[in-house]
């Protein structure tokens, strides 16, 4: 795994921990900013044919206003 994959799948990891720490606390603008940025996180990954298929669930992805 080149550095590059290595320290945008750590960035992502650790994206997810916050998000999932904003989720507990209740915070939904932080929600809302943590999935932002993992979601640019991701962008970034498909412009250089990274595949993360298996990095994150989609659903994790959904915020309250999504989810209806």
């Amino acid at each position: 795994m080149s550095e590059f994959v290595t320290v945008l799948r750590g960035r992502i990891q650790g994206a997810q921990e916050k998000l999932a720490a904003a989720r507990e606390a209740g915070h939904d603008y932080e929600i809302y900013l943590h999935v932002a940025r993992i979601k640019d996180l991701l962008d970034l990954a498909e412009r250089h044919g990274v595949d993360t298929a298996a990095w994150i669930d989609p659903a994790e992805l959904m915020t309250a206003e999504t989810r209806g």
